[in-house]
């Protein structure tokens, strides 16, 4: 058994009706290499439970506290149903990346059953060319975006040899109330002694902020106010999915020659885009957009659950209509926020989490998801994750694009998540059912203001073709 930090029980709480709090990853795989062997529903079931020994948070069950006197547990060790987790799905002829984009919609759709580890995998036949795709519906509350990466490499054959996998899966016995109110309390007691270290890293961040060059910047101290756009509004449970793919070479070709970061080039893709469809819907782009970008602080290679990460918030200038001047203006706006980041302390957020009361959060975000539409901390959430650098293999077949997006949340009907794999930049978008007409607005619109930049940057915008991956 093991207490879900603040941060993961903030995730969970925050979840409601409307508001699934699922991350996505869909990994599409080419059968060819096998020869006559299959790779099926039950071929599949098989590599996860060869496998589940070592995927250690697809057993965790969440386990409430009596009377939510604390945040809830993790049973590490659960009973793992393989015929309920991991499904079958079919995707329509002719099984391109638009057939299984309106599939992986359908599943974001529907939450995960709390009374279950909290993750499916549904595995979708039906995609030219001999391909299947898997696609894995975690709950942000068990991983953030590192821990996932990490987690998928275990699901992979990432290096060449053979793997040593065994069935060896001991679940461990329910807790009983009793365990679970003493365990509450006892931590309790550890959260008290451990106050005075959080309001001396709050303090330390403060006096920081106050003897910074940069105190009285507005970027620093001004109320961040989003402003209303097309995005905010109550959003609706169904979820919407689009995807894109750049070739990665084009990417970093790109940020050489403007001396900018990749992930300043995605928050720039993703203001121009956005520009576009709030001149389409909303009539005008005027006003900088406020995203929430998570920024992790553990990168360790082995942590595989949990979540390490504070949002930040950058000014997106989608008011400025000139491509290159608004790469400098995403990565001026990128590197004022990840100071004012750094002074305050990168842990602030999440230290303060473990304190929170679990009713009265659940209660307050219940209210929030129906209140007016308009969220009043940020329009969207914006992520970049460096994904696999290797080519990984499942049951022996090959992975030849990974996706991956983060949930909506209160407000907010959009997000933009971008996986690199490899040689490839994936462009994923989530919306729900009433944000825009179709998602791929969004995709298209990073991919044409890419173009833009390149020629912004006197680069050719004839874009490399990715062979690996499903067709535009």
């Amino acid at each position: 058994m093991k207490r879900l930090s603040g941060w993961d029980a903030f995730l969970l709480y925050s979840e409601t009706p409307n508001v699934h709090m699922h991350t996505l990853k869909i990994a599409v795989i080419d059968l060819a290499g096998l020869g006559d062997r299959t790779f099926g529903i039950n071929e599949f079931r098989r590599v996860l439970r060869e496998r589940l020994y070592k995927l250690e948070p697809f057993g965790y069950q969440l386990v409430d506290i009596p009377f939510k006197f604390h945040h809830p547990m993790w049973r590490e060790h659960a009973e793992v149903d393989l015929e309920y987790h991991v499904r079958p799905w079919r995707v329509a002829a002719p099984g391109g990346r638009r057939e299984l984009d309106e599939a992986i919609g359908e599943i974001a759709s529907t939450p995960l059953d709390r009374s279950r580890p909290l993750w499916e995998m549904y595995l979708v036949e039906g995609l030219a060319k001999g391909r299947v795709a898997v696609v894995g519906k975690i709950h942000h509350a068990l991983a953030d975006g590192v821990a996932s990466a990490n987690l998928l490499a275990l699901g992979m054959d990432i290096t060449e040899g053979p793997q040593r996998d065994n069935d060896l899966y001991v679940t461990d016995p329910a807790p009983s109330r009793g365990q679970l109110v003493r365990s509450a309390f006892a931590d309790h007691l550890r959260q008290i002694a451990r106050f005075p270290g959080v309001v001396k890293y709050t303090a330390d961040g403060m006096a920081r902020v106050r003897k910074s060059s940069r105190k009285l910047s507005p970027e620093l101290t001004r109320p961040f106010t989003p402003p209303p756009s097309f995005m905010n509004h109550v959003i609706t449970p169904q979820r919407r999915f689009a995807t894109a793919t750049l070739a990665l070479a084009d990417v970093k070709e790109t940020s050489k020659k403007l001396g900018v970061t990749i992930n300043d080039l995605v928050l720039a893709m993703s203001s121009g885009a956005l520009r576009e469809l709030l001149l389409k819907y909303d009539g005008k782009a005027d006003h900088p957009l406020l995203a929430s970008v998570p920024m992790s602080y553990d990168f360790s290679p082995d942590r595989i659950s949990g979540n390490r990460f504070s949002g930040v918030l950058i000014a997106l200038p989608v008011d400025v209509d000139d491509a290159a001047q608004r790469v400098q203006q995403a990565r001026e706006a990128a590197l004022l926020a990840k100071e004012s980041h750094q002074l305050v302390g990168p842990e602030l957020v999440a230290r303060w989490a473990a304190y929170m009361p679990p009713a009265p959060m659940e209660s307050m975000f219940r209210r929030l998801s129906n209140k007016d539409g308009q969220n009043k901390v940020l329009n969207l959430n914006i992520s970049n994750v460096p994904g696999p650098r290797e080519v990984g293999k499942v049951g022996g077949a090959t992975v030849t694009e990974i996706y991956s997006v983060g949930p909506l949340t209160a407000g907010s009907g959009l997000n933009i998540t971008v996986w690199s794999y490899v040689d490839q930049l994936n462009i994923s978008v989530l919306a729900d059912g009433s944000t825009t007409d179709d998602p791929h607005e969004v995709t298209a619109g990073m991919v044409d203001d890419f173009k833009q930049i390149r020629r912004a940057a006197g680069l050719s915008e004839e874009l490399t073709v990715v062979e690996t991956a499903m067709a535009q």
